[in-house]
């Protein structure tokens, strides 16, 4: 009993509480376990420990796989190299798109829990037919917060809340070490390449967390927040031309061959650009953050090394 004090304890810190039913020696060991977590809907009661995970959401995948858990199913989704071990259909069974369900697989898999996000939001009252659903959606003014309480939440689900604590702690000291290398730095522009157009992003933005956590200083000029972004031409570059471009190629995101963005900007108007002659064009992992939408703890800390060492030289 002590040890089981201690678990609950422990679950309770992080703002997770243990439901047991406890009746004899013989209940206990037939006891359905189930965690009251937060996600984005709020609170959500779910298995402790659940045999079976439908994942819609490869940020949540990359949590999983970091803490040491398993899944079993996935969506039929191109994947960056991280979470290659999932690509395997025989050991990974499809379950559809991130953005259309196969609900006929999802019955027949018969999940304890099912874990949605963004791009699945429009479905989650679906899926909740089938199984209790862990809402991981990100919003852009908090999103932070929100990768913890993920983390979190799901380090608590798998019965691993100190590995969960220690995610967050190694993000935390990666953030620290950038924001010192940044500081002083100069402003900085997201820009994002994408079929031969140009579309910038600022606080508050899909991409937010670069300016707001990371501590890239913006561009002066106001951006509109919209989800593909503020369409700009070489000629708004040139006239804001920041000290830094981050460049995201969609392109190479979605798997594209050829090297789109680097050959779009290399032209006369960039080549005047303070970011062009500085030799300050960072050009970001794009499955990062475009697949990944920074919500992944690897891509989290991918991010930030290659940040930083691109603002260190």
């Amino acid at each position: 009993m002590h040890s089981l004090w201690t678990r609950r304890k422990a679950l309770s810190g992080l703002g997770v509480v243990l439901s047991l039913t406890l009746a004899s020696p013989q209940a206990l060991a037939q006891a359905t376990q189930s965690v009251k977590i937060k996600d984005n809907s709020g609170e959500v009661t779910v298995p402790l420990k659940p045999k079976t995970v439908l994942v819609y959401d490869l940020g949540a995948l990359d949590i999983i796989q970091t803490l040491g858990g398993d899944v079993s199913g996935v969506p039929n989704q191109a994947v960056p190299e991280m979470l290659s071990k999932f690509k395997d259909a025989s050991k990974y069974p499809h379950i559809g798109s991130l953005f259309e369900p196969d609900y006929e697989k999802i019955k027949a898999l018969k999940p304890d829990l099912i874990i949605a996000g963004n791009r699945t939001l429009p479905k989650i009252a679906e899926l909740k037919k089938f199984a209790p659903v862990l809402d991981v959606t990100l919003d852009n003014q908090n999103q932070m917060q929100h990768v913890y309480r993920n983390i979190r939440s799901i380090a608590a689900i798998y019965g691993v809340p100190e590995k969960g604590e220690q995610q967050i702690s190694e993000i935390e000291t990666a953030i620290t070490d950038f924001k010192g290398k940044v500081a002083g730095k100069g402003d900085a522009l997201f820009v994002m390449t994408n079929g031969g157009k140009l579309s910038v992003y600022g606080p508050g933005s899909r991409f937010d967390m670069v300016y707001s956590v990371f501590g890239v200083s913006p561009i002066k000029n106001e951006i509109e927040v919209s989800k593909h972004g503020q369409a700009v031409s070489f000629e708004y570059l040139l006239k804001t031309n920041p000290e830094w471009l981050l460049v995201l190629d969609r392109d190479a995101a979605i798997g594209k061959e050829g090297d789109a963005a680097r050959k779009l900007l290399d032209n006369k108007l960039m080549h005047a650009t303070k970011a062009w002659r500085k030799q300050q064009i960072v050009y970001l992992n794009a499955a990062n953050w475009y697949i990944l939408s920074n919500s992944s703890p690897t891509a989290i800390k991918e991010n930030l090394k290659q940040l930083s060492d691109a603002f260190s030289k």
